[in-house]
């Protein structure tokens, strides 16, 4: 199936009450594995790519690699630029064949977020891509994504309205209470989704999908795992798996998870280089790998997405 935009996608999730996954790659065999589990269990799917992983793997063998996939799946799937820092960027990835972009201007004040997101919504809409922006603050570290305390800088409502407005944007990234990375809290911290602030920018934006950042859940035994094999990893904390489900079902079309996928590979091949020491053929490492992040993937569209049999 060819590559689509996420913008007929979103809104079929809007009205269906159901989130598309966008998946954060940062090589091949991730972006494989991700669409595979997509294809398994039939559902829509959203290729995320961060400006670094853009940058390791350079946008025109994302392009290419991202044709193969047409040739093998018939799920719809979506290629996403996740967290364009710059409109050069985010004009790169449309040049390069990407669906899908996000600005990420969020850092700024206002009007200026308003000015850099219209500047891409311009050249990404002239080119037939969809674009999503932010608006307000999502509290951690992921990339080159800082917000520094503040857990408390959700999203308004009344600006999300102005904002979405001035811009133009396809989707808007809110401010609910999520974090980015793995480390979203601090020991004990109990992390907590502002629903009532969902509801309201819902009922501001009924024709607006909205999304929804920093959502790995980083579970136990994927960390655990990870951990077993060499890694150090042991305050993680992530969003409760049904806090994003009520997410969903309350108006978020779109859940980023990006964590869950580098645990859940990184750990099989952990696993793997240390069970099969005298070994050095590539899939003896790597198909293990990638078939954790397919199961963790299938597990996030049916346990919290519910976009299985969305395709």
């Amino acid at each position: 199936m060819k590559l689509v935009t996420t913008k007929d996608m979103l809104l079929k999730a809007k009205e269906g009450k159901y989130a598309v996954g966008a998946f954060n790659i940062d090589n091949v065999d991730v972006m494989q594995a991700v669409a595979k589990a997509a294809e398994q269990i039939k559902s829509p799917i959203i290729i995320a790519v961060s400006e670094t992983a853009l940058k390791f793997m350079h946008p025109a063998y994302i392009r290419h690699v991202a044709h193969a996939l047409e040739e093998e799946t018939t799920v719809p799937i979506a290629l996403h630029l996740d967290h364009g820092k710059t409109p050069e960027v985010c004009k790169l990835a449309v040049d390069n064949g990407f669906t899908s972009v996000m600005i990420d201007a969020s850092a700024y004040e206002f009007d200026k977020n308003v000015e850099l997101t219209k500047e891409v919504v311009d050249y990404a809409h002239a080119r037939g891509v969809t674009v999503e922006g932010e608006l307000g603050a999502i509290a951690g570290i992921e990339d080159n994504v800082i917000a520094e305390d503040k857990y408390c800088s959700f999203t308004h409502p009344q600006e999300a309205v102005e904002f979405v407005k001035r811009t133009g944007v396809d989707s808007l990234a809110i401010a609910i209470g999520t974090a980015h990375g793995a480390y979203k809290f601090k020991p004990g911290q109990v992390p907590q989704l502002r629903f009532d602030i969902l509801d309201e920018i819902k009922e501001a934006l009924p024709n607006i999908p909205l999304v929804l950042h920093g959502a790995s859940s980083v579970p136990h035994d994927r960390l655990e795992t990870f951990n077993k094999y060499g890694g150090n990893m042991p305050e993680a904390i992530g969003i409760p798996e049904d806090m994003l489900y009520e997410a969903a079902k309350r108006g978020i079309c779109k859940i980023n998870v990006g964590s869950d996928v580098r645990i859940c590979y990184f750990g099989e091949l952990r696993k793997a280089l240390i069970e099969n020491p005298t070994k050095f053929n590539g899939p003896t490492f790597l198909v293990p790998a990638k078939e954790a992040v397919t199961q963790m993937v299938i597990e996030r569209i049916t346990q919290v997405m519910g976009s299985q049999n969305k395709a």
